[in-house]
């Protein structure tokens, strides 16, 4: 039987979470003082995932602004976060933008969209 230590991203708290695991299966999570943590750490042995923040360029800002900050509309496989970064490197969008616009349809071929965090005019 295989034990990983993990730490929960979930909230402040930073439960210190044990996960005993037989093969590629959870036999059981401990060290969790909600359910977010034991879904947490159940999801993150098997299938780690996350949400990537980053920013483009835009372009034809009243205000100065060259850069709108973005995420990932749903959490990606933890593997794909350099390939998403790659991707939209040479991305620049035309404003004015709004929180929630698309910045790159189906990021890196996630399937997942990059989405404005914030307004540029």
């Amino acid at each position: 039987m295989e034990t990983r230590n993990l730490t929960c991203i979930n909230c402040p708290l930073g439960c210190q979470i044990e996960v005993k695991m037989e093969g590629n299966e959870v036999v059981s999570v401990t060290g969790n003082t909600c359910p977010r943590g034991e879904n947490y750490a159940r999801k993150e042995v098997v299938n780690p995932t996350r949400i990537v923040t980053s920013s483009v360029r835009v372009s034809g800002s009243e205000t100065g602004a060259v850069t709108v900050s973005c995420k990932t509309a749903s959490d990606i496989p933890k593997g794909k976060i350099f390939d998403v970064v790659k991707d939209i490197k040479g991305v620049t969008i035309p404003c004015p933008v709004h929180i929630g616009d698309v910045v790159k349809a189906d990021v890196a071929g996630t399937g997942v969209d990059m989405i404005a965090t914030k307004n540029v005019v």
